[in-house]
């Protein structure tokens, strides 16, 4: 009789961040200031969560933290049970910074054929996962224009393109719909809908809280550098699209002060 078959063991969190403390200088004869103070989340894979705080809460550092830019003077962050910063962490990410620059004399095509080759992409896969990710970011037709010639909405939107590319398990958006015009911003919540359809986990600031109302499971909100409140989304919050989760945001941050 063979023996019982050994119980699998849960997947890891696709985001674990322990005891998180950050500091970095802003100029070489500077003190070192600390932005991040013990910060800690765990988010679940395939969970669409919101990263809230007011500006200089430490939101932006800890998304380089997350994708090891920056080096943590306490604490641990693990990417699918890998270390944050290590290649096996980086393959599993996708990642839009807050603001994305691109070289200005590339078109969307050739910006997208050299982010898939530097990720192992090449040949009709990266040609053809090129072509459909443009037009779904509304940039179709635009595929030779010159980068110089783009709005910020529309190098965002190409940003959002560059990050989908190669299906990432986890997508690392920093205030992923600044400067994307209403229309801009219907589409990117559809896009993001399909990778949470197909699986992806997705982690975003943002301070578009109507954004946030309409896409996220769940809410993170840091103050100081700290989390100060986390909660899922319920209909309470999504009421009124946005205007609740704000009064939600307001009156947490009041009491956290």
């Amino acid at each position: 009789m063979n023996p019982p078959a050994e119980p699998l063991a849960p997947p890891p969190p696709a985001l674990q961040i322990d005891d998180l403390s950050v500091s970095y200088r802003t100029g070489p004869f500077k003190p070192a200031r600390r932005v991040v103070h013990g910060l800690g989340l765990s988010v679940s894979p395939g969970e669409v969560v919101g990263f809230l705080g007011p500006n200089g809460a430490g939101k932006s550092t800890t998304i380089k933290a997350i994708l090891g830019f920056l080096t943590p003077d306490t604490g641990s962050v693990r990417v699918f049970g890998h270390e944050a910063g290590s290649t096996a962490a980086k393959a599993k990410i996708g990642y839009l910074p807050e603001v994305a620059l691109y070289y200005p004399f590339l078109t969307p095509m050739e910006t997208l054929r050299l982010y898939g080759r530097l990720q192992g992409m090449g040949g009709r896969e990266l040609e053809r996962a090129s072509r459909d990710l443009l037009e779904r970011v509304g940039l179709g037709g635009r595929e030779r224009q010159q980068l110089r010639t783009f709005s910020k909405g529309m190098q965002q939107r190409l940003g959002v393109a560059q990050a989908l590319l190669g299906s990432p398990d986890l997508l690392v958006l920093d205030e992923v719909s600044s400067g994307i015009d209403p229309l801009g911003r219907r589409d990117l919540r559809e896009v993001l809908r399909e990778a949470k359809d197909r699986g992806a986990t997705i982690f975003f600031s943002s301070h578009e809280l109507d954004e946030v109302a309409q896409l996220c499971d769940r809410v993170v909100l840091v103050s100081g550098g700290r989390v100060v409140d986390a909660r899922r989304m319920d209909a309470g919050l999504r009421a009124g699209i946005g205007s609740a989760l704000e009064t939600y945001f307001v009156d947490t941050l009041h009491t956290a002060r």
